[in-house]
């Protein structure tokens, strides 16, 4: 496995990052990733869900993806999602990631029609043929994709040499395993559980509230390196908490994240993009709780 370590750690979800007019701030993209890899990450995950991709042009995506790359001057994996709701569009942004020298590709299945999984298969490779020099990570959300992964298309898929491993974002913790088992790398996707997915096998994690907080993910990622199980999961009880707190204002929690951000002092990024619900002013308060509160747990823990 040694091949993969560059896939190891502590991986946020890139944010979408927005100027004051909602479109693209590629001065705020380099921004988010400088911040990102000060604070010691060991990669970045960009154009997925937490980066509002379904809401973004093809060329707005690609024009994030440039920056980041700009920004991060190979000094952490980047894995950058290509998944469009057609084969095309995604197959154009995965040839673009590979000229790019980006570490892999993912992609989720197609949504809103329910496919039989050969065609789900055929959509994957399609996606891989298109940068074949890239490794490719499947990316299982069932409760957004509506469709899980089973392990009939994982060994299906693992017969294309380029598939090396899944961002798990289903909540059991068994479907690590199973997935290990297939002979799969594994990233966790669920942040609140963390240390449970890094002790079933997870080789790092990725995650939407990590660039909120990286240094208790990184703390405790360690703690778990180090066999401090305990701390680790008092840790892991912290971060439950605060991401309660996230999912508490009327907006959507990235938009709470991003006041976060810019209440710790870290770079303003904009708002989320509708139809997703924006900051309200008492959404302000909820934020400023939230960030005293990931900054005491940094006080404790780190």
């Amino acid at each position: 496995m040694s091949q993969f370590k560059k896939y190891q750690g502590v991986i946020p979800a890139f944010y979408a990052c927005y100027d004051g007019k909602g479109a693209i701030d590629p001065q705020r993209v380099e921004a988010l990733t400088r911040y990102l890899i000060d604070k010691g990450v060991t990669g970045l995950y960009v154009g997925g869900s937490s980066g509002e991709c379904i809401y973004q042009s093809v060329a707005e995506r690609k024009l994030v993806l440039e920056h980041v790359m700009k920004a991060a001057g190979g000094h952490v994996t980047v894995i950058a999602h290509v998944a469009c709701n057609n084969t095309a569009d995604s197959q154009e942004l995965a040839a673009h990631a590979q000229s790019l020298g980006v570490d892999a590709i993912a992609a989720i299945p197609p949504i809103y029609f329910k496919l039989p999984e050969a065609s789900i298969a055929k959509y994957w490779n399609d996606i891989s043929a298109a940068a074949p020099d890239t490794d490719f990570i499947i990316y299982n959300i069932p409760q957004l994709a509506g469709v899980a992964l089973t392990l009939p298309l994982l060994r299906e898929m693992k017969k294309n040499p380029r598939v090396v491993g899944v961002k798990n974002s289903s909540m059991p913790v068994y479907d690590i395993s199973l997935f290990r088992n297939e002979g799969a790398i594994v990233f966790n996707g669920p942040d609140e559980q963390f240390v449970s997915g890094l002790l079933a096998g997870a080789i790092g994690g990725i995650g939407g509230t990590y660039a909120s907080m990286p240094e208790l993910f990184l703390n405790a990622r360690q703690r778990v390196l180090t066999g401090d199980v305990e701390g680790a999961c008092q840790v892991q009880d912290a971060i439950c908490r605060i991401i309660e707190g996230l999912c508490s204002g009327k907006c959507n929690m990235y938009a709470m994240i991003k006041e976060v951000l810019r209440q710790q002092g870290g770079p303003d990024i904009g708002d989320v993009r509708a139809p997703l619900a924006g900051l309200t002013e008492a959404d302000k308060a909820v934020a400023a709780r939230c960030a005293a509160d990931i900054e005491a747990a940094k006080q404790r823990f780190c």
